[in-house]
């Protein structure tokens, strides 16, 4: 069975970017908009990633514009608008869909190992957070609502 760091995505420059960078580590994977209510999660989501990338820890984004048309920007907006206003450090990924037919592949993996509520398998909005573990398995997903800050207990967990 593929873990997901067997997955290949697009890099915010367009290219094709291996997760097998991150191979090893635990990983914090978010659909993000720069439009949106909970587009602020952009400061926990870096505060994550400086407290315990020396251990082995990353957050990846992954822009998406599904819901609500919150993220309009193209690739290079986007990064610009990361990094000015929330200072990230961590990759930003170039814009995907998480759900219908041109689902990203990771994404139909992630919502498949780690369903929502009740089983449902679609993403509801942005900022929904799937923790994956050492080993590239799905431990858990995060609605939009759960603030980065809460997720500590379980990153360290897996550290």
């Amino acid at each position: 069975m593929t873990m997901i760091t067997d997955f290949e995505v697009r890099g915010a420059d367009g290219g094709p970017a291996s997760l097998d960078t991150w191979r090893g580590k635990v990983l914090l994977i978010v659909n993000t908009a720069s439009k949106c209510g909970f587009t602020p999660q952009y400061d926990g989501l870096e505060q994550l990633g400086r407290d315990y990338r020396g251990r082995g820890f990353e957050v990846l984004a992954f822009p998406c514009n599904q819901f609500g048309a919150q993220e309009p920007g193209d690739a290079a907006e986007i990064a610009t608008f990361c990094r000015t206003n929330y200072d990230v450090t961590f990759p930003v990924f170039a814009k995907i869909d998480v759900n219908g037919p041109a689902a990203s592949p990771l994404f139909d993996r992630l919502k498949s190992e780690a369903p929502g509520l009740m089983g449902s398998r679609a993403i509801k909005w942005n900022f929904t957070k799937f923790l994956v573990d050492r080993q590239g398995r799905t431990v858990r997903r995060y609605a939009p609502h759960t603030k980065p800050e809460d997720l500590n207990g379980d990153i360290e967990a897996l550290l």
